[in-house]
């Protein structure tokens, strides 16, 4: 952030504006979790999304279709550890960062509770469910490898437009709740060419918690992609 400072010297007023990216440290500790966690063989997911488009449960159906690597998951929220006790109920590793009050997870947050996590041996897979927000969550760097965005049929079609940093800076996107379509005036050909206005490559994936649709594939994508992402550190 711009600061200013007045240096005097003998008569004369000099003004110098000092500039420092206010994510500076944050970016750092970020950077030393993703160096220590893909060391140990552990691929960083920054799980991001609305209230209510079921970032939880699209959480759950991917790990129990994942083959190759063990899931754990730090669960963000501003209160309550309900999904913590929803997953842990399932047998899934789970833990819980309560912000009371901060609108996102940031990577001090992070650094802090993997040092209480085991995570064994083999590959794994650290699932980090954000903060339910479009905005704050897309600005920090928790020290992911991807950025694994949720949507919602039921949010409707123009969230590319409305939220374009989130959608600029999915690595994955999976539209959440395709099987309520039907019953909706959701137009997938708007919604989808704002996303691809601002990110070209990520894929887009539909889906459904309720029937389980396209989870198959939202699992294999995830897999690819992380072993991918350690197998080019070994």
């Amino acid at each position: 952030m711009p600061q200013t400072q007045d240096i005097i010297c003998m008569h004369d007023t000099r003004t110098i504006e000092i500039k420092e990216n206010i994510h500076g440290e944050n970016d750092r500790i970020a950077e030393r979790i993703n160096h220590e966690l893909t060391h140990k063989g552990v691929f960083v997911i920054n799980e991001m999304g609305s209230p209510g488009v079921g970032k939880t449960t699209v959480l759950i159906n991917i790990i129990k279709r994942l083959t190759k690597f063990k899931p754990f998951v730090i669960e963000g929220d501003i209160e309550s550890d309900i999904d913590t006790h929803k997953l842990r109920d399932l047998g899934i590793p789970a833990y819980q960062i309560n912000t009371f009050g901060a609108c996102h997870l940031d990577a001090l947050l992070i650094h802090n509770a993997i040092q209480n996590i085991d995570f064994g041996n083999g590959r794994a897979i650290l699932f980090i469910e954000n903060v339910g927000n479009l905005v704050c969550p897309a600005e920090f760097n928790i020290g992911e490898h991807i950025k694994l965005l949720i949507c919602s049929v039921t949010e409707g079609d123009d969230k590319p437009y409305k939220y374009p940093l989130a959608f600029g800076e999915a690595d994955l996107l999976l539209l959440n709740k395709n099987d309520l379509c039907p019953y909706l005036d959701f137009d997938e050909a708007f919604f989808t060419r704002g996303f691809r206005i601002l990110n070209k490559n990520a894929p887009l994936i539909k889906v459904s918690g309720k029937t389980g649709e396209g989870f198959e594939e939202a699992a294999a994508a995830i897999e690819i992609m992380a072993a991918a992402a350690l197998d080019a550190h070994k």
